[in-house]
């Protein structure tokens, strides 16, 4: 009742005392449309009040509205200039619309005023990244480097994202640096006893699987698992999906909810909060999809809400957290002796560790090469991944291949344009020319799966492979060369090309990487070889038959759940093909 009298009071345009409260009251209960509406009157009672125009922009920021946030955020700086926050979140909105300039300007200024604010300094690196400002990376990784020399990982670990760290740390600092995240995780779920017991198997005669993801809408993620959760046998399992994104209302999303037994949108619940609904579900396994990457909400798994932890799909490294029991993987992503950069137990599956949809549709479009910016007779590699995962290794490759295929031409896809020009000017640099580097603009699945039949050979990247990118070549019959490094990220592509039968695109070097891509452009009859191939297989091979892939995902958690039924603990263990 109080609630209501409040929110009568504060309707006829008395803002009381308690106006605050009822504001922040919402807002801790994740009910963020309602924390908006107030925080946003007080604003506009208070245009002074920095506290109020803080709150409103951290609301909105919260829901994920970076465009509406930007004009209150610069709002903010102009009552309080040496508010290095202000300015870190600014960047947030900036680099999430792809305004990388910008993003770069305000995390700049926010180390100026706040040399210690770590976030700061981790959001500038991914922006450099995605901006391809190699230079600028090659700069800060010199200085993150001077950092970690004279810091314990406690505070170095805060300084770059862990996602960040599999392009340019090696695998034993990434595992460190995995460490410490999920431990300031625990830390702050309540400390050391956080997990407390396990809570004990549920006997429901069936088991409760629960995925946890961000990416329950027109997604790459929700691209691999279309199919996955109407797959599960309903006579073993229960499916529940937590989702902690947003709800974009394309036809992913609603097939994905009409699909599993029970859908939940908890983006605005808090971490207790879900977690309790976790426990009150009855979950047995509990899945993350997002492990270290955007809209992570592993603070969930921090508070040990269901008996079995599993991490898969979505993050391609270890979470470095006591409280994920297993990380789904294959023997070709983590062969024997990779176990050490793994907390978890490894649990292999035969084949690929990736779902896959095989009733992906592809767009049945007249095609041109004309239409794309596309010479007619020029030999097109292309390499349909985000700016991020483009290094200065991996584009030296690239050139050296246009180099020597002078009718070649490299088509990339457009993120942003801060990336697209230094792209072209670094071919420039090379000696190429930069128009021979030709950028695709973003289209919907159907249309970027068929455009892929423009290219003739896909050229994979090296530090962190393409991961859906590199399905969705094979998926639409366009044979993809890659050369594995040696941690997870690096070798997905690898597991992909042996459960499509095409292990014969997997250089062991950069060397041979190069000189089979000549020798891709210089034989056409061997190339032409490679294409029928997969197109006989496509539809048979292990990577595209979703119904055989659930029945090994099935299977390693029935594995998983008879362990701790048996009061055994998580021990790592392959599944055998079915």
């Amino acid at each position: 009742m109080l609630l209501e009298l409040i929110k009568k009071t504060f309707r006829r345009g008395k803002a009381p005392a308690d106006a605050q409260a009822l504001a922040v009251a919402h807002y801790r209960r994740g009910e963020l449309e309602q924390a908006e509406h107030y925080f946003r009157e007080l604003a506009k009672q208070s245009p002074s009040d920095v506290t109020a125009w803080t709150n409103l922009a951290a609301t909105l920021v919260r829901q994920q509205k970076h465009a509406a946030a930007i004009p209150v955020l610069l709002h903010v700086v102009e009552l309080a200039p040496g508010l290095a926050e202000a300015h870190l979140d600014l960047g947030v909105c900036y680099n999430r619309l792809r305004e990388n300039p910008e993003a770069i300007e305000h995390y700049a200024r926010a180390i100026a005023l706040k040399p210690d604010l770590h976030k700061a300094h981790a959001n500038i690196l991914g922006a450099h990244l995605e901006s391809c400002d190699w230079d600028a990376v090659d700069r800060w990784k010199a200085d993150f480097t001077a950092y970690a020399d004279k810091h314990p990982p406690a505070l170095w670990a805060q300084r770059i994202e862990p996602f960040c760290a599999l392009m340019l740390l090696p695998a034993e600092s990434c595992r460190t640096l995995a460490i410490e995240r999920a431990r300031q995780l625990a830390d702050a779920a309540g400390g050391s006893t956080l997990c407390g017991p396990q809570p004990h198997s549920h006997a429901h005669g069936k088991i409760r699987v629960g995925y946890v993801s961000a990416d329950f809408y027109n997604h790459a993620t929700a691209h691999l698992t279309h199919g996955l959760y109407e797959a599960h046998d309903r006579g073993a399992f229960e499916i529940y999906a937590y989702s902690t994104g947003p709800d974009d209302g394309s036809a992913y999303r609603k097939h994905i909810e009409r699909t599993c037994d029970r859908f939940v949108d908890v983006r605005s619940e808090t971490a207790e909060r879900t977690a309790e609904r976790v426990r009150a579900d009855g979950i047995d396994i509990l899945v993350d999809m997002k492990g270290y990457t955007a809209n992570s909400r592993l603070e969930i798994f921090a508070r040990r809400p269901a008996p079995v932890q599993v991490a898969y799909l979505g993050y391609p490294g270890t979470t470095g957290a006591e409280f994920i029991d297993y990380f789904i993987s294959d023997a070709v992503a983590t062969p024997p002796g990779y176990e050490s950069e793994f907390t978890e137990r490894l649990v292999r599956l035969p084949h690929s560790y990736q779902v896959n949809d095989d009733r992906q549709p592809i767009a049945d479009v007249p095609l041109a090469r004309a239409d794309h910016g596309l010479p007619e007779q020029s030999f097109v590699y292309c390499s349909f991944n985000r700016p991020g995962k483009i290094d200065r290794t991996i584009y030296g490759a690239w050139m050296e291949i246009l180099r020597r295929v002078p009718q070649g031409v490299l088509w990339l896809i457009e993120d942003n344009p801060t990336a697209s020009g230094h792209l072209r000017r670094a071919a420039a640099a090379s000696g190429v020319a930069s128009e021979r580097i030709v950028f695709a603009e973003k289209a919907d699945k159907p249309a970027h799966l068929a455009r892929h039949r423009l290219a003739d050979l896909f050229l994979d990247t090296y530090a962190c492979n393409a991961h859906t990118g590199a399905s969705d070549a094979l998926w639409a019959g366009l044979p993809l060369l890659t050369c594995p490094g040696n941690v997870f990220s690096a070798r997905v592509a690898a597991s992909l090309l042996h459960a499509a039968g095409l292990p014969e695109l997997i250089a062991h070097s950069l060397d041979e990487y190069v000189n089979m891509a000549v020798r891709c452009a210089e034989d056409s009859a061997a190339l032409g070889a490679l294409k029928a191939k997969l197109e006989s297989t496509r539809l048979t091979c292990p990577l595209f038959d979703t119904p055989r892939y659930v029945r090994h995902l099935e299977a390693a958690y029935q594995t998983m759940h008879e362990r701790r039924s048996r009061g055994l603990p998580p021990a790592p263990f392959s599944v055998s093909p079915r």
